[in-house]
């Protein structure tokens, strides 16, 4: 089973905000996950990142590959990946 972190969509229509969650790579986006470690207001300004660096850096450790995205909010965050 392939994991990755990726974001989950959630929220109202026009009122959007995202969860940082660690799932199996064929669930789909919004679908099934195993752990939420974070989450994502691009609504704010600036923009709002919440992560849990511990469960973050542990499930790295244990092979699960970050999105473009989460990459990028891991390296704002100083969080080895």
């Amino acid at each position: 089973m392939a994991v990755v972190i990726r974001l989950k969509r959630m929220g109202a229509n026009k009122k959007p905000f995202s969860r940082i969650v660690v799932t199996d790579s064929r669930s789909p986006r919004d679908g099934r996950f195993i752990e939420e470690i974070g989450h994502y207001d691009m609504r704010k300004s600036p923009a709002v990142v919440k992560i849990d660096k511990e469960r973050a850096e542990y499930w790295v450790k244990k092979g699960a590959r970050p999105s473009e995205t989460v990459k990028s909010f891991f390296k704002k965050e100083k969080i080895a990946c």
